[in-house]
């Protein structure tokens, strides 16, 4: 293929809590190059590195909660991170309810930014649809996030659809943000579905990413019937643009 595609793990949780080395060796053989981890399943850092050195497969980053980033528990996560070869720490949502809960999320992200980055790690954070909601404070929760950290931004364009906004003008606005995106299909008021099956724009997200050098990481949610099915139907839709 043209173009190097990894994989959000969570698409093929089911196949990875059943046999991780089974599901990433089915990965690589579908010809994903690198892989994002929601979730370790109890393994050692060196097994899951040892898994993806076996495979041949780069980790693109994780979704990892950011309460493993407070001051009792952030040299611990900064160590397995780095055992396994990971460089990008993603935060794929929070308990973001109210201001105080977004400013305590922002502080910790504030506080643990600059140590992940002497490591070597860069800190993100992955949006859904709610982030860009207005909120009884007068902002969304993605403006505040935006205003009170420096952290990347993996734009889940899926997410971005369902938001009723511009994929594209997201990516555009916040391109000096971004360097990996979620490549993801659906249809409004749903969740993510195998690429090509959808209404979001999934084609011209992928224009774009390969104009400006964006990571692209597969993501689809459903099991239908199963994981690997999905993650099949979406490396077989990609290659059919590139044809």
């Amino acid at each position: 293929m043209k173009n190097n595609y990894g994989i959000q793990l969570y698409s093929v949780r089911d196949a990875m809590k059943e046999d991780m080395a089974g599901a990433l060796k089915k990965i690589a053989e579908l010809g994903y190059t690198s892989v994002e981890f929601a979730g370790f399943f109890g393994k050692s850092a060196a097994d899951v590195k040892a898994m993806l050195d076996e495979y041949g497969l780069e980790i693109s980053g994780t979704h990892s909660p950011f309460t493993d980033l407070r001051p009792s528990n952030i040299m611990e996560t900064i160590a397995y991170h780095k055992a396994i070869g990971n460089t990008d720490y993603i935060v794929p949502g929070a308990d973001l309810s109210t201001l105080d809960k977004v400013v305590d999320f922002c502080n910790v992200m504030n506080y643990a930014q600059p140590i992940l980055a002497a490591e070597g790690i860069r800190l993100g954070y992955h949006n859904h649809s709610h982030e860009f909601v207005i909120q009884p404070y007068g902002s969304t929760i993605h403006a505040e996030i935006e205003r009170r950290t420096n952290v990347h931004f993996e734009i889940d364009t899926f997410w971005t659809f369902n938001a009723e906004l511009d994929s594209i003008s997201v990516l555009e606005r916040l391109a000096h943000r971004i360097h990996v995106i979620h490549l993801k299909d659906g249809r409004r008021g749903g969740y993510g579905i195998p690429l090509g099956q959808g209404d979001a724009p999934v084609a011209d997200v992928v224009r774009y990413a390969e104009a400006h050098g964006l990571a692209m990481v597969v993501e689809s949610e459903t099991l239908n019937p199963n994981g690997m099915a999905e993650a099949t139907a979406c490396i077989e839709y990609l290659k059919s643009l590139e044809a």
